[in-house]
Order: structure tokens, then C-alpha cells, then sequence
């Protein structure tokens, strides 16, 4: 990461073992201590992003899915009155 694109600072309040443990990782990737903390940082946002964006389904659950996508059941007594009462409250 170039330092000529960080334009952004932020503050973390650490307790003293946290900051230790922090620097001796990033000595041992022989990385800054504000290097290893934007880099780790990113890592988790990018999974924590991907777990809360994407749906992961079994080989059961997917199959099931795309079951009914093909072969879609025919609309019960009571999915065809709530269209009805949707067409009927939105005009359509």
C-alpha cells in the first residue's frame, strides 16, 4: 500500500498486552506496527463484509433450492389471498 494514497488516520485505545502482542506479530512479519494493524484491519472487514453479504448453502440446502426453482410448487389457497389483498391495497 503506497503511502502517497493514505489520506485517513483513525485512533485505537489498546490495553498494554494487546499493544505488545500486536508489535511482536508485526516484527514477525516484519511489517510496521501500523502496517500490520491496516493490513489485519482490512483482512477482517473484507470477511466480516463476505459473511454478512453472502449466503453459503449445504449440498442439501442447494439442492433443494434449485428444485424449487425448477419445479415451483403450485400457489396455495392462501399465497393466492394474499395477492389478492397485495393487487387489491396497491392498485395492481
Amino acid at each position: 500500500m503506497a503511502l502517497a494514497l493514505r489520506t485517513e488516520r483513525t485512533e485505537a485505545r489498546l490495553l498494554p498486552e494487546q499493544k505488545k502482542r500486536i508489535e511482536r506479530a508485526a516484527r514477525l512479519k516484519g511489517l510496521s506496527l501500523s502496517d500490520f494493524i491496516v493490513q489485519h484491519a482490512d483482512e477482517a472487514a473484507k470477511k466480516t463484509i463476505e459473511e454478512h453479504t453472502s449466503w453459503t448453502l449445504s449440498d442439501r440446502d442447494r439442492d433443494v433450492f434449485v428444485r424449487a426453482l425448477l419445479n415451483p410448487p403450485r400457489p396455495s389457497m392462501r399465497m393466492k389471498q394474499a395477492v389478492g389483498r397485495y393487487k387489491k391495497h396497491t392498485g395492481g
